[in-house]
């Protein structure tokens, strides 16, 4: 299992063959336990067995007819005969049918399974993944994966195996009615033109791989611009993101033109095998029917015979292209199982057992690329009900302690203690039911606010979404809204405000009700008037809750029980606010400093108020 993150351009990567893409894909076709999909797989093949018999007795019924009416004395209709014909022609187009439907079933689960298979790998890798990873190319080799599966479980059961066993019954039929050289001639022009199919298309498979790898370069360029539309917009910078785009599908362009140019030349040369296969053949019973060995009966089977292999066989080679390129695409998608899972539970880890919720950093140290440690040796003690708080400049580790407290990452020495039960010794999934946070950024769901707000606790009733909103004070923001709670927040929240996205997020871990908060620069986004309302509301909501605070503005943080002041991965200093005025420190500096920078605010402020009131 590999842990580096999946890169959509990445061509270096290795490459799965296709007996292994296969061994991927079959445990969706054939799941254990699942024994209606079993006996609908096996229903399949024995519609695809009496489909084909049906269809090369067609010519058979076909000769007998035409050899009756050929008779000088023939007298009546061969109405049999015709029959027999008209029966098998319908069977044939039958048992296919009941094949499509039997199947329906089988393909489109294993499409459900196998996306949901990838989509649950996705939500269990690491958070280093998901920072490396590129969107659009990866959401495209998932949506080409998923297409691929469909494709090559209709085209391989429906298609592949019905003509190879149609090959066998027409060779079988024309070497016992005719002679070994009628059914060598037949056999022979397939291997022939299955060899070179297989090996054009093989050859084209690069051509298909560098259109593949450019689409995703094109696909994630534009979604990314499309991410940053208001960056993109404030810049003016709309013609560079077109010339940018325009540029790799300049090379998408090349490499399709090219695939389009090898796939006329696979075609014409299908053509040509094809055509002097059915020139020899003809030829033989023509010659045959001139020394009255055969007659105008077996003229037309033949003839019919060779018809009806021309259709399958012209359609092999868009088969085989098919399933290679469904292999590529397939490859791609399956590649993502491969990454491995950074963090994972340890067997049968119990769930955290939150008693008072008291949490121990015990000399922490990690790195997210070890030439640049994070956190050196940090240890604190948050005790039951506590506000422990953290500050520090940008990239001094603040944000990475809340990571870490996540188990977004393991630490690299040291461990994390939540009532003394070591975080890696429980499960993931109960250690972040038990954590409520609110993000310095806040990315909310394409979906209503309602939504959004009952995402952290599922199920919860309106009047327990009602409440949690109003302990955020946002609740007059959405009854002024004109839908309500029923209004779309638009990709990402982009249709709130910073400082509305940041209440939903407070409204939504007020709802969760975990016994440990985390607050990273919660009211960030807030003017200074809705921030001391909100901190009074988080004041509240911490209460016999054990809380870290991430924070930039100090004067958020005056009542926390402990300060920590961490500077280039160390705690510098630690104290409450008052001890650590009286320090004189690193704290005392930046109180300082940001009490001037607020004096100067509010005087330039009221500058404006005054002149905007002459």
């Amino acid at each position: 299992m590999r842990n580096a993150a999946f890169s959509p351009d990445a061509d270096t990567r290795r490459q799965r063959s296709d007996w292994q893409v296969i061994k991927t894909l079959l445990p969706f076709l054939w799941p254990k336990g699942d024994l209606d999909i079993k006996l609908r797989v096996v229903t399949a093949m024995a519609c695809i067995a009496l489909a084909k018999i049906a269809t090369v007795l067609i010519p058979v019924y076909l000769k007998n007819s035409v050899d009756a009416l050929s008779l000088e004395d023939t007298v009546a209709i061969p109405l049999g005969m015709i029959l027999a014909y008209g029966l098998v022609r319908f069977l044939s187009q039958f048992f296919a049918q009941i094949r499509d439907a039997v199947f329906a079933k089988v393909g489109v689960r294993a499409v459900r399974r196998s996306a949901g298979a990838v989509l649950a790998h996705l939500h269990r890798l690491s958070l280093r993944f998901h920072l490396d990873r590129r969107t659009g190319g990866l959401t495209r080799s998932i949506e080409r994966g998923m297409a691929a599966i469909d494709n090559l479980v209709s085209i391989t059961l429906f298609n592949l195996a019905p003509t190879l066993l149609e090959v066998l019954l027409v060779f079988g039929i024309l070497w016992k009615v005719f002679n070994f050289t009628f059914g060598a001639v037949a056999l022979v022009t397939v291997m022939i033109y299955v060899a070179f199919t297989v090996l054009t298309t093989e050859w084209r498979l690069k051509f298909r791989r560098e259109s593949n790898l450019l689409d995703n370069k094109a696909n994630t360029r534009a979604i990314d611009s499309l991410l940053n539309y208001e960056t993109v917009k404030t810049y003016g910078n709309e013609a560079l993101e077109l010339a940018e785009y325009d540029r790799v599908m300049e090379k998408y362009e090349t490499a399709a033109v090219r695939n389009q140019a090898s796939l006329s030349l696979l075609n014409v040369g299908q053509g040509v095998i094809i055509s002097i296969g059915a020139v020899i053949l003809m030829a033989m019973a023509a010659q045959g029917r001139i020394n009255r060995t055969m007659t105008v009966g077996d003229f037309i089977l033949v003839n019919t015979y060779m018809l009806q292999l021309a259709q399958p066989l012209n359609f092999f080679g868009f088969v085989y292209r098919n399933i290679k390129q469904a292999m590529v695409d397939l490859e791609k998608m399956f590649e993502l199982l491969d990454v491995g899972e950074e963090i994972k539970d340890k067997p049968n880890a119990p769930p955290l057992d939150i008693k008072g919720g008291e949490i121990r950093f015990e000399n922490v140290s990690f790195a997210y690329d070890p030439r640049r440690p994070i956190l050196k040796d940090v240890s604190f003690t948050a005790a039951p009900g506590q506000m422990i708080a953290f500050v520090g400049a940008t990239g001094s580790g603040k944000s990475t302690v809340g990571r870490l407290l996540f188990r977004y990452y393991d630490v690299n020495t040291g461990r994390i203690v939540i009532d003394g039960q070591d975080i890696r010794d429980v499960t993931q999934d109960s250690l972040r039911r038990s954590i409520g946070i609110v993000p310095q950024d806040t990315v909310l769901f394409n979906d209503t606010i309602r939504y959004n707000l009952a995402y952290a606790k599922i199920g919860a009733s309106d009047d327990e979404i009602a409440k949690a909103a109003q302990l955020a004070h946002i609740d007059d923001f959405i009854a002024s809204l004109p839908d309500g709670y029923s209004t779309t927040v638009g990709e990402r929240g982009l249709k709130l405000s910073g400082g509305e996205k940041q209440r939903v997020a407070i409204a939504r871990v007020i709802l969760k009700g975990s016994p440990i908060l985390l607050f990273d620069e919660a009211t960030s986004a807030l003017d200074t008037h809705t921030e001391k309302e909100i901190q009074a509301n988080l004041r509240e909501v911490s209460v016999g809750r054990t809380t870290l605070v991430i924070a930039h503005r100090l004067s958020t943080i005056i009542d926390a029980d402990q300060i920590l002041v961490i500077d280039q991965g160390i705690i510098a200093e630690r104290g409450t606010h008052t001890e650590l005025l009286q320090k004189g420190g690193l704290y005392a500096a930046a109180w300082e400093k940001q009490q001037r920078s607020q004096a100067l605010a509010e005087e330039t402020g009221n500058g404006f108020a005054a002149k905007a009131a002459e």
